[in-house]
């Protein structure tokens, strides 16, 4: 595939949850001077409005209706706030609540269709780097450079479980893997786009890696390539 100039180019990067996927996705969009779409942030914001509205999320019908009515605004300064109808949700969006529950609003085809449009509109207006379950293999299956990043289930728990302590959240780390253990259930074995890596992925095991490691990694791939 011939690459596109570096003010379009189109850089996938999926993953389960913990290994690292946003956190690299920003870094990288930076350095290389390009637009950064947080994808799963858009279906966390989904699932908060759900539990915000205390719909049920097992009715598919009316989580589709919350998500087509649903206005998601990134800001992509260094702030990086995520704002859903007007509200900042930055902080409320990864709260054990909301990660409990996105799997299966993703799960959606409704919410993924309506989503994705939202995704690939992103990925018009120039450069990006997109970061998701189904980026590579679904969103944007002719992005130039693909990763699928991984880590070992204790690693991946242990990030998430410091990542919410951090953020003052009273959460355990048994209970942090207990739910991320379910959500990787749940993204690997639902019938739309499940996570698994794109054909052409370059897969890289995140464990025991520095991010300044993961980053000089993929900016060599990308460089390089």
């Amino acid at each position: 595939m011939k690459r596109r100039q570096q003010q379009a180019l189109q850089i996938a990067i999926d993953g389960p949850a913990g290994a690292g996927k946003s956190t690299i996705a920003k870094i990288a969009a930076k350095q290389l001077g390009l637009f950064y779409v947080d994808t799963g942030a858009m279906y966390r914001v989904i699932a908060y409005k759900v539990l915000k509205n205390r719909a049920p999320i097992d009715d598919e019908s009316m989580v589709s209706q919350i998500a087509k009515s649903t206005v998601v605004v990134f800001d992509h300064s260094d702030k990086r706030i995520v704002w859903c109808d007007g509200e900042d949700v930055t902080q409320e969006i990864r709260c054990p609540e909301v990660s409990r529950a996105v799997s299966v609003v993703a799960a959606y085809p409704g919410v993924r269709e309506r989503l994705v449009e939202l995704q690939r509109m992103e990925a018009e207006r120039g450069g990006v780097v997109m970061d998701g379950r189904d980026i590579g293999t679904y969103v944007l299956p002719e992005a130039d450079i693909k990763f699928f990043l991984t880590a070992t289930p204790e690693e991946r728990a242990r990030r998430r479980w410091m990542e919410l302590q951090k953020a003052g959240k009273d959460v355990t780390y048994q209970e942090v893997a207990i739910d991320m253990a379910e959500r990787d259930r749940l993204d690997t074995e639902r019938e739309v786009s499940p996570l698994k890596p794109a054909k052409d992925a370059i897969i890289l095991d995140t464990t025991g890696l520095s991010i300044e490691e993961l980053v000089s990694k993929i900016l060599a791939l990308v460089q390089g390539g």
